[in-house]
C-alpha cells in the first residue's frame, strides 16, 4: 500500500508497490480490455494509410466528386505523414503532463471526426485538411497508447504483447486493401460513393473502439507520481479483486523491497525530460534514432510504392495490386505474432539486433538481383514478404525499445519524438527516392533504392549491438529510473536514488 513518508513545499514523498503488483498479475480478462481498448487502433491506421492508397485513382477520375492530379494524391499522403509528427510531438507533451487517459480519449475523438469529415471531401485543400487533422489524431495515439499499453502490461509480458499490438497495424492494412475492392466497384457503389463510404467505416470501428476504451483506467503509475496515490492503489486494488475473482486464487505477495520511493509533482518541467536524452541517455537516443529511421524509411518506401512498382515493372492490373497488398500485410503481421514470444524469453537485443539484420540481409540481396535481372513477380514478391517478417518485427520493437528506456515522466514524449524524427528524416525521404527511382522507368535504379534500405536497416541493428537494453521480463521502474524517484535511500533496495539500475546501461 501506498503511505505517506514526508510532506514538502514542492509535493510530498510517498512509497509504492504499485508497480511491482501490477507485473506480478497473471494474464487475465482485464488485460484483454486493454488490449482491445487501446491496442485495436493501429488496425486503424493501417486501414487509413491503405485505403488512401488504394483509392488514389478512383480521385483522380471523373464523376468522383473531387478532382485531384496523381501529384496531389501523394500530397495528400505527405499531410497525413506531417499531421502524424506533429500531433505525436503536441499530444505526447499533453500526455505526459495531463495522462493517458485524457490523451488517448481526445486523440481518438480527433480521428473519429476527421476522418468521417474526409468522407464529405470536394476540393483538394479540404482533403488535404482533412488528412493533416486525421494524422495528428494518429500521431497522438501513438504516443498515449503505447505509453499507457506498456504501464498497464505484466513486465515478463511486455515485449509479446507490444510487439502484437503494433503488429496488429497490418490487420489493419489487410483489411482495408480487401475492403476497396468491392467499395471500388461501380456495379455495387457509385463513382462518387464508394470510396467515401470507406472513410466512413473506419469511423464507424473508432467508435467501436471508443465506447470499449472509456472502460480502461488511467495509468495507475502517472498517477501515483502526479500526486493521485489514492486512486491509484483504488484502481490497481480494483483489478487485483478482478483478477482473484477470475482465477479463484490468492495472488502472489509483493515483497517488501519492492517499495519504490516517489517525490509527487504536479508537473515535470520540459527542459528537465528534455536533459535526459541529451545528458542521462545519449546512448539510448542515438538507439532510438537508428532503429526508428531505419525502419521508417524501407517502411513509408514500400509501402507507399509496392503498388506501383508492380504495376510499372511487373505488369499487375490496378485491380490486381490490392490483393499483392492484402498478402504482404499478412506477412508484416505474421512476423510478430511468430516472433513476439521471444523477445521476452530469448532477449531484446538478441532479436531487435538479429531481425535488422536479417531484413537488411534480405533486402541487400533483392537489390543485388534486381541490379542483374527482372525476377518473376512471385520471386520477387517471396523476397519481399521475406524481408518484411523480420522488418514487422524489428519496427514494432522500435517503438517498443523507446517506451521502455526512457522515464515514465518521459515516456509517451519520447515514443512521439522519436517517431516524429524518425519518420520525417526515413519516412518522408524514402517515398520520395523511390518515386523518383521508379519515374526512371529502370529496374536497376530501384535496385539502388533498396539497396540504401538496407543500409539504414543494418545500421538500426548495429546500434542495437552496442547500445541495446536487456528489458526483458524486468519493470519500467528498474530500466529507467524515473526522474520523480524521491532522493534518499529506499529500505531493503540496496539503491540509492541516484544509482543506476543494475543490466540497464546507458
Amino acid at each position: 500500500m501506498a503511505t505517506e513518508v514526508t510532506a514538502t513545499a514542492e509535493g510530498k514523498e510517498i512509497e509504492t508497490q504499485v508497480p511491482a503488483r501490477l507485473d506480478r498479475l497473471p494474464w487475465a480478462k482485464w488485460h484483454w480490455l486493454v488490449v482491445i481498448g487501446l491496442g485495436t487502433v493501429w488496425i486503424l491506421d493501417g486501414l487509413e494509410v491503405t485505403i488512401i492508397g488504394s483509392i488514389g485513382d478512383r480521385l483522380t477520375e471523373g464523376g468522383s466528386g473531387i478532382t485531384l492530379d496523381a501529384s496531389q494524391i501523394g500530397s495528400a499522403a505527405a499531410c497525413y505523414v506531417a499531421g502524424a509528427c506533429v500531433g505525436a510531438l503536441f499530444f505526447g507533451q499533453l500526455t505526459d503532463r495531463f495522462g493517458r487517459k485524457k490523451l488517448f480519449l481526445v486523440t481518438l475523438g480527433l480521428y473519429i471526426a476527421a476522418t468521417v469529415a474526409t468522407g464529405f471531401a470536394w476540393t483538394a485543400w479540404y482533403f488535404f485538411l482533412c488528412r493533416f487533422i486525421t494524422g495528428m489524431g494518429i500521431g497522438g495515439e501513438y504516443a498515449a497508447i503505447n505509453s499507457a499499453i506498456d504501464e498497464l502490461i505484466p513486465a515478463r509480458l511486455r515485449g509479446r504483447v507490444d510487439l502484437i499490438i503494433n503488429g496488429s497495424y497490418w490487420v489493419g492494412a489487410a483489411v482495408g486493401a480487401l475492403l476497396t475492392v468491392p467499395l471500388l466497384d461501380t456495379s455495387i457503389f457509385a463513382t462518387d460513393f464508394g470510396w467515401r463510404l470507406a472513410f466512413l467505416i473506419g469511423a464507424v470501428l473508432g467508435v467501436g473502439i471508443l465506447i470499449v476504451r472509456r472502460n480502461v483506467p488511467e495509468s495507475p503509475r502517472w498517477l501515483f507520481i502526479h500526486g493521485h496515490e489514492d486512486e491509484a492503489e483504488k484502481i490497481v486494488g480494483e483489478i487485483e479483486d478482478e483478477v482473484r475473482e477470475e482465477t479463484g486464487e490468492e495472488l502472489e505477495e509483493v515483497p517488501d523491497d519492492a517499495k519504490l520511493a516517489i517525490h509527487q509533482r504536479a508537473t515535470i518541467p520540459f527542459r528537465e525530460i528534455a536533459s535526459v536524452a541529451i545528458h542521462k541517455y545519449p546512448k539510448r537516443t542515438i538507439l532510438g534514432l537508428s532503429l526508428f529511421v531505419g525502419q521508417a524509411f524501407i517502411y513509408n518506401a514500400v509501402t507507399f510504392d509496392l503498388g506501383t512498382i508492380l504495376g510499372e515493372f511487373f505488369g499487375i492490373g490496378s485491380g490486381q495490386v490490392p490483393l499483392y497488398l492484402a498478402l504482404f500485410a499478412a506477412s508484416n503481421f505474421l512476423g510478430p505474432l511468430t516472433l513476439g514470444r521471444l523477445f521476452d524469453t530469448v532477449g531484446r537485443k538478441t532479436m531487435i539486433s538479429l531481425c535488422y539484420l536479417t531484413s537488411a540481409a534480405l533486402t541487400a540481396v533483392l537489390g543485388i538481383v534486381l541490379l542483374s535481372t527482372t525476377p518473376s513477380t512471385w520471386a520477387f514478391m517471396g523476397m519481399v514478404l521475406a524481408i518484411f517478417f523480420f522488418a514487422s518485427s524489428g519496427a514494432s520493437a522500435a517503438y517498443l525499445t523507446v517506451s521502455e528506456i526512457f522515464p515514465m515522466e518521459s515516456r509517451a514524449l519520447s515514443i512521439a519524438f522519436f517517431y516524429a524524427v524518425g519518420t520525417a528524416a526515413g519516412g518522408i525521404v524514402g517515398p520520395l527516392l523511390f518515386g523518383e527511382l521508379i519515374n526512371t522507368g529502370e529496374l536497376e535504379k530501384v535496385a539502388l533504392g533498396f539497396l540504401l534500405g538496407a543500409v539504414v536497416m543494418a545500421i538500426g541493428g548495429i546500434a542495437e549491438i552496442l547500445f541495446g537494453v536487456d528489458a526483458e521480463g524486468k519493470s519500467l521502474e528498474s530500466i529507467a529510473e524515473p526522474l520523480s524517484k524521491a532522493r534518499r535511500r529506499v529500505s531493503g533496495s540496496g539503491l540509492n536514488s541516484g544509482d543506476e539500475a543494475p543490466a540497464a546501461p546507458v
